[in-house]
């Protein structure tokens, strides 16, 4: 008598719960994501990147509204599960599922590129805050400018690694953000 696991709905639920350390085949995780806004190559969702776009537009606002800093100073990193964990993304299990199963040809440098923006995030926070304790706001919109526009690529950059880009893939990609 042979024991066949549950299948699982195209919903990201069913009869068997998402548990990661079931073996999984790309194919089925491809067809359990389509039309659910998680890349079937990749499976990473864009939505993630709504977290970094938050303290973007936080941060553009400091050179008109200076008190948006302290918004900006308690903007936390948050994993990808968490984000949409938190989230009211519909399919919200499942791309914390799919993200577990990503091919390590795109996790591993969305991981990088995701770890370099958090960094980018803080660093920037505290150039900001410098700038604004100068009085000059000249500098403060300059130093604005210069962060959002990292963060910016970075976005693009993370984005079309979730689109599937493997000429994103490479960390000199990353490396040329972090040192223009």
């Amino acid at each position: 008598m042979s024991h066949t696991e549950p299948e699982m709905s195209p919903d990201g639920r069913g009869d068997g719960a998402m548990d990661s350390s079931r073996p999984t085949h790309p194919r089925t995780l491809a067809r359990l994501v389509r039309g659910k806004n998680i890349d079937e190559t990749t499976l990473l969702a864009t939505d993630y990147l709504n977290h970094f776009n938050e303290v973007i537009m936080l941060l553009e606002l400091i050179p008109d509204m200076p008190e948006c800093l302290d918004d900006a100073k308690t903007w936390e990193p948050k994993s990808y599960a968490d984000h949409f964990r938190d989230s009211v993304f519909k399919d919200k299990e499942l791309a914390i599922f799919a993200y577990e199963h990503a091919p390590t040809r795109f996790r591993a440098p969305f991981d990088a590129a995701i770890d370099a923006m958090n960094q980018l995030v803080a660093d920037g926070v505290v150039q900001i805050e410098a700038a604004i304790a100068t009085g000059e706001s000249g500098r403060v919109a300059e130093t604005v400018s210069t962060v959002c526009w990292s963060l910016q690529r970075f976005v693009e950059v993370v984005s079309a690694i979730i689109h599937g880009d493997e000429r994103t893939v490479d960390q000199t990609a990353i490396d040329a953000i972090l040192n223009s």
